[in-house]
């Protein structure tokens, strides 16, 4: 008797389910490339503010520990989605040119390299060409550190010297002394120096982005099995990161506490700071506004991947097209509005 009633009974709760309006949301894992600081809130807002669910979506958020981990991990399937220095994306399609699942970039979130080298004023260093023959340092995987030789060839510099240490201790060498000058990114050391007791006028800094080196920063990727089986949750993504951007611009201090939820002892005013300053370095730089949010110039593409190949060594050419597809993006009409006017 049983057996009979229970097919109805689904059934019925199905029927009363979509009268109701409740619909299945599709899971989507997503990797961030560091810990939720500052800049994570372009995902956790949308997440807290719910406009994942508004586009039929179930998104977890996860800190990460670095590009090269999140790429990795949505290339092993344990990850949807991530968030990865374009790069470091680049190195990984050219150095594994026979896996089948090798992630794709689908929209652009820092238009910039974040990178950046910073020294101290008392250390004498005025331009780039003053690094010459410095001691620089940095962690091995730093995308500083690995994409210096172009900004060394932008800047004339034939010659420095590098330590490797791991990244808590970057700041504190250069505090030290123990090196002249450091690579990272210009939104993390920055507070990273101030929080050791450098006063901020007393940091030099040579982002790259400004010293003839444009490469893109991190981009959103997704997998090739979700691209294959359902490109309609990753236009959903960027839809609703799309509407949290515009939002996380107006109002970082609001946005941040999205941050502070999942991550209850941070410092709040730092990772505001940190927060705006990459929002005005990298997210909607001159150069964003001139390509469009969450979008690129194929040609600069092209010459990044030339870089990457060259600088970093790889196995096999990278193919700008296959580390890029941007007919995931959600309509312009949206892109358009995320950047508040001037």
């Amino acid at each position: 008797m049983s057996i009979r009633i229970l097919p109805t009974l689904a059934l019925a709760f199905s029927a009363l389910a979509a009268a109701s309006g409740v619909q299945a949301q599709t899971p989507i894992k997503f990797q961030l490339d560091w810990r939720f600081e500052g800049p994570a809130a372009l995902f956790t807002y949308p997440s807290a503010k719910g406009y994942f669910k508004e586009q039929g979506l179930d998104v977890t958020v996860d800190s990460g520990n670095g590009s090269g981990g999140a790429v990795t991990r949505v290339a092993s399937g344990s990850y949807d989605m991530g968030f990865a220095d374009m790069a470091a994306l680049m190195e990984f399609h050219a150095n594994n040119p026979d896996s089948p699942n090798k992630p794709v970039a689908v929209m652009v979130g820092y238009n910039n390299t974040p990178a950046a080298v910073l020294a101290l004023s008392k250390s004498g260093i005025k331009t780039p060409a003053d690094l010459e023959g410095k001691k620089l340092g940095a962690p091995v995987f730093d995308a500083g550190r690995r994409a210096f030789p172009l900004f060394a060839e932008a800047n004339g510099i034939d010659q420095v010297e590098w330590v490797s240490m791991d990244p808590p201790l970057r700041e504190t060498m250069l505090v030290r002394g123990d090196v002249d000058a450091i690579t990272g990114f210009s939104f993390t050391s920055i507070l990273n120096l101030e929080t050791r007791g450098v006063e901020a006028g007393d940091i030099t800094v040579f982002p790259y982005a400004d010293h003839g080196v444009k490469l893109y920063g991190n981009v959103i990727i997704a997998s090739p099995k979700l691209i294959e089986e359902n490109p309609q949750a990753i236009t959903a993504f960027l839809t609703a990161f799309a509407k949290g951007a515009k939002e996380v611009m107006v109002d970082p201090a609001a946005a941040i506490e999205t941050v502070k939820a999942r991550d209850g002892l941070i410092n709040v005013p730092l990772e505001e700071r940190r927060l705006t300053m990459a929002l005005e370095a990298v997210v909607a730089s001159d150069d964003a506004r001139s390509e469009g949010f969450g979008r690129l110039d194929e040609a600069r593409l092209a010459l990044m991947a030339e870089q990457v190949e060259k600088t970093f060594g790889t196995k096999a050419p990278i193919d700008p097209k296959a580390v890029w597809n941007g007919s995931f993006l959600p309509d312009a009409a949206l892109l358009d509005t995320v950047f508040p006017p001037k």
